[in-house]
């Protein structure tokens, strides 16, 4: 987005180059994400990077509130889907700006979606230092938008994910973790904290305590969970045969907390407010729809990874869904193809990726996520749409 550098790097691209990146990332995981890695990077200014700080703060005002619980616990459409001993407040919080222009012509974010939950901590780090090995990234630009170091951010993770406990006892929990398109990340993560990677069914249960068995058949006592479960994936899952349910009261510590994927989701998108917000509504508390129907999407609101978002929406449709209570009415956003590439310019994405510290009992902004597409949507199952340009990162202009 800062043009003498978009420039720069386009100059400077060759398929070659990018080969020999992903070839890099697959000799130091023995695996590549389930998704296309973009040709490029972008480079974001100061301006857009004080807008995003400022859209954050708007989100955290309402997140801080001392009724945020009671606020959002119509998010849990029944009770079974409530894990026991909740902590006060989300360890991670990732926001996702899609990238438009203002009245004026000038770049500024809209919220697009927010998630309480971990998301490619380390993946995207080291995805930065790739793009640093193999293209000329300028100096004094980082993916760390808050300024941090290298150094500084891997402490963070290792800090709050980890903090005193022995590596052996944390376990990054997921479903069938080898099939997810995410599998790389957990790698990273895995090779960073020396933490394991665990399918849920492999989870063994007696009384309160939870353990698993390592290469040697010892059983081994699980303290933390790093949870990477997805419910939506979880639910369509019912065959999976486990000793262990989320319901269930047992002796771990939670990083983080389950319920946080529930009340800061798609859910919460109707209690914001603000120029970087689009007007959201919970479709069950409509009374009336609005006019200009074509102006919005409709979402599911606890669909995993884009499913089930219908662009086009008409009367006809809400009328015929089942369970209005599941979905939520959402202004569209007009992305604009800001990413000039070597043939038409891309829309993108920005995740920002928040982590609570427990010094300062506050949530800080570490790190970043793009998508770019040439599509009509950014995020829509994205390894499958011939537009998607691919899972990027964004350097910022420190």
């Amino acid at each position: 987005m800062i043009k003498e550098y978009r420039k720069a790097y386009i100059e400077e691209f060759t398929e070659e180059k990018y080969q020999a990146l992903i070839n890099d990332l697959k000799q130091r995981f023995g695996t590549l994400p389930g998704f296309k890695v973009a040709e490029t990077p972008i480079f974001i200014p100061h301006k857009l990077r004080q807008r995003l700080f400022e859209a954050t703060a708007d989100i955290l005002k309402v997140i801080n509130r001392p009724d945020f619980k009671e606020l959002t616990q119509g998010a849990f459409y029944n009770d079974e889907i409530i894990v026991p001993n909740e902590d006060d407040h989300p360890k991670f919080i990732q926001l996702d700006f899609g990238i438009c222009l203002d009245e004026q012509g000038e770049l500024t974010p809209k919220l697009i979606e927010l998630q309480g939950f971990p998301s490619l901590f380390y993946y995207q780090e080291a995805l930065a230092r790739t793009y640093r090995r193999h293209f000329d990234i300028p100096e004094g630009f980082s993916i760390h938008p808050n300024s941090i170091t290298h150094a500084e951010f891997l402490e963070v993770l290792r800090s709050e994910i980890i903090g005193d406990t022995d590596p052996k006892r944390v376990v990054i929990l997921e479903v069938e973790p080898e099939k997810q398109a995410t599998a790389i990340d957990f790698k990273a993560t895995e090779i960073r904290l020396g933490v394991k990677t665990l399918c849920l069914t492999k989870l063994k249960k007696r009384g309160k305590t939870l353990f698993y068995l390592d290469e040697d058949g010892k059983e081994v006592k699980i303290e933390k969970i790093y949870n990477r479960v997805i419910f939506d994936e979880l639910y369509q899952r019912p065959e999976l045969k486990r000793e262990f349910h989320f319901v269930d009261e047992v002796d771990v510590e939670w990083i983080g907390h389950p319920n946080w994927f529930f009340r800061i989701s798609k859910y919460l998108m109707p209690f914001l407010k603000g120029d970087y917000v689009p007007k959201s509504y919970l479709l069950d508390k409509l009374e009336v729809l609005p006019e200009d129907l074509q102006n919005y999407v409709l979402k599911p609101l606890y669909s995993f990874a884009g499913t089930g978002v219908q662009i086009n929406v008409t009367k006809e449709i809400i009328d015929a869904l089942p369970n209005k209570s599941n979905y939520m009415l959402q202004e569209k956003v007009e992305y604009h193809p800001i990413i000039e590439t070597l043939d038409v310019p891309a829309k993108c994405e920005i995740r920002i990726m928040l982590i609570r510290s427990s010094k300062t009992n506050s949530m800080q902004i570490i790190s970043n996520l793009v998508r770019l597409s040439k599509g009509e949507m950014v995020g829509v199952r994205y390894n499958k749409d011939k537009n998607w340009v691919g899972s990027s990162a964004g350097f910022f202009e420190i």
